[in-house]
């Protein structure tokens, strides 16, 4: 007997309604509607609510490209920490769910396994390759998740003001983060990153 929907497809409809409806809407008997089928029928899929957000997780990893190897390592890298950052960025109700779920599926294994495939190509084996990848996603994540708020440069203005002469050094960064993009600011990261990255590099 043909199952009705496939996991993938089940996996897109529970992040489309987490996207719609926050991340405390996301039940069997939410996604079940959505799916005009009844709970019971998604049970076939997953056991409980736990599987249904690895699922949101695993559709949010499906959208970030896996660029082929090449000769430039850096450039890998790059590539990949920007697709993580620009597809959980589209999704921020379901980066709690990203920061604090393991991956479990094969299109997350996949992005996890490029990142660590170029930093081989780096010359990194070993802890120093375990280091890199930890920062490297570690970045990419914290840079979305510091995007979450709807208006980043207005909470620096408000952070520079609280701050004051009290906590000068906090006050000048919030004026810079209030003229610096987010692009800007996760390239300049990443960037410098990557730099002590390669001083570590064979």
């Amino acid at each position: 007997m043909k199952a009705r929907f496939t996991r993938d497809e089940i996996a897109i409809a529970a992040l489309e309604l987490v996207d719609a409806r926050g991340l405390s809407a996301l039940s069997m008997r939410s996604l079940a509607t959505a799916l005009s089928t009844g709970p019971m029928t998604l049970y076939n899929y997953v056991t409980d609510k736990e599987g249904l957000e690895e699922l949101v997780v695993t559709a949010v990893l499906a959208t970030v490209p896996t660029p082929g190897s090449s000769a430039d390592w850096r450039a890998d890298v790059e590539r990949i920490a920007r697709g993580i950052w620009i597809a959980v960025g589209k999704h921020p109700a379901a980066i709690p769910l990203v920061l604090t779920r393991r991956v479990s599926s094969p299109a997350g294994f996949a992005v996890i396994d490029a990142l660590i495939a170029a930093l081989g190509r780096g010359g990194l084996d070993g802890e120093n390759r375990l280091a890199a990848f930890r920062a490297v996603l570690g970045f990419a994540l914290g840079s979305a998740q510091a995007g979450l708020g709807a208006d980043s440069q207005g909470a620096a203005t408000q952070i520079g003001m609280v701050a004051g002469d009290d906590c000068p050094n906090v006050a000048a960064l919030a004026e810079v983060a209030q003229r610096t993009s987010p692009t800007t600011e996760f390239e300049l990261g990443i960037a410098m990153l990557l730099d002590g990255i390669a001083m570590r590099a064979r």
